[in-house]
């Protein structure tokens, strides 16, 4: 199912105007705050009626303008998951999970309990209240009933913005398996780079209300002129395939024909992976260069280099694998005479890369 949105509207000191299309997979729609996403899911869910345009899922419009079509949110089949929970106090997991289906049509497709309490593992949580559950726990059934409301579109705005880190380590693999294993399509609001990196299939780039960039997450978060988040946020996406776990603690992986060492990974030999590596994560030198500890040296070619308005340069390197960015300062740039074609290395500790870096590949 497509989704195709062209809407305008005006707030007291900002102005929507965004038009893009969403494919099947998970769309990021990535940006700052304030940068007009969550109005955008709010006007798909039908929380919020535009000035003007039009908003399609496949063959059924949410919303015209024109024609004077608003649907109720009840009546858009949309499962919405919110920074948090929300769930009912006062019903347990399963009277929680079996509420969105009330307003299901009775002729939609829907998905089996059993099969989504296995894939948020929350088979033990069932007969809980809310108040006794983690806030990992509680997004894992917000993410279940969101399901089981036989929706045609999901939403979730900023789903893991509430959590600490190490509940949002938690609920990461949930999302990436109901982007694999699931047919229904996913807006997904965030600002972090490092979930985009891993979840997006699509990542529509927002800043002012506009949409300023839409691609493969690769091909977004890899181009030096594009960075919603700010340059601190800068990083680029690799593709590679596990080969090997060694007995000190690394695991090898082949990128593009080039070794990366990373510590050690849970996905098996042979699994395809994509790994975030930080952009000031990188160091740059026009050779290879000898008696370093960093285990990573890769070779590309310099493909850009963007000055900024402060001491700092982003410089983006081709390689097979894909396209690396280094943050370096602007005298480094100079001074390695750095510009399109140059053949350079790209030096990378190991440790750098953090284990929510590293996803499963989308299919």
């Amino acid at each position: 199912m497509m989704l195709k949105i062209a809407i305008r509207h005006e707030f007291p000191r900002f102005t929507l105007d965004a038009a893009f299309e969403a494919p099947p997979g998970l769309t990021v729609l990535f940006g700052r705050s304030g940068s007009g996403k969550t109005s955008i899911v709010n006007a798909v869910a039908g929380l919020m009626r535009p000035d003007t345009g039009f908003i399609k899922a496949g063959d059924r419009v949410l919303f015209d303008g024109e024609r004077g079509i608003h649907l109720a949110p009840h009546k858009r089949r949309l499962g919405y998951v919110f920074q948090e929970g929300r769930l009912f106090p006062h019903l347990s997991v399963r009277q929680n999970l079996g509420y969105g289906s009330w307003f299901a049509p009775r002729n939609a497709p829907r998905e089996n309990l059993g099969k989504v309490v296995d894939l948020l593992g929350i088979g033990h949580l069932l007969d809980r209240r809310p108040g006794t559950l983690s806030g990992g726990e509680k997004q894992r059934v917000a993410i279940g009933r969101a399901l089981l409301a036989s929706p045609s579109l999901i939403l979730a705005d900023e789903p893991l913005a509430a959590l600490d880190e190490a509940r949002k380590s938690e609920i990461l693999p949930y999302f990436e398996r109901l982007r694999d294993e699931f047919a229904v399509p996913i807006l997904y609001v965030s600002h972090s780079a490092p979930e985009v990196a891993r979840l997006a299939t699509t990542v529509l780039a927002f800043e002012a209300g506009r949409v300023i960039s839409q691609g493969p997450a690769a091909e977004i978060l890899g181009d030096p002129s594009v960075l919603p988040a700010g340059p601190r946020e800068a990083g680029a996406v690799l593709t590679a395939v596990v080969t090997a776990h060694h007995s000190d603690g690394l695991s090898e992986l082949e990128a593009g024909g080039q070794a990366l060492f990373l510590p050690r990974l849970a996905q098996v030999p042979g699994t395809r992976v994509r790994v975030r590596i930080a952009a000031h994560e990188v160091i740059l030198s026009r050779k290879r260069p000898e008696g370093l500890s960093a285990l990573n040296i890769i070779s590309g070619t310099v493909h850009e280099v963007r000055q900024g308005e402060g001491p700092g340069a982003l410089v983006a390197l081709d390689m097979k694998g894909g396209r690396l960015l280094a943050r370096i300062t602007r005298r480094s740039a100079i001074a390695l005479n750095l510009s399109p074609g140059i053949p350079a290395y790209a030096i990378i500790k190991s440790v750098s890369v953090a284990a929510d870096d590293i996803g499963t590949r989308v299919r």
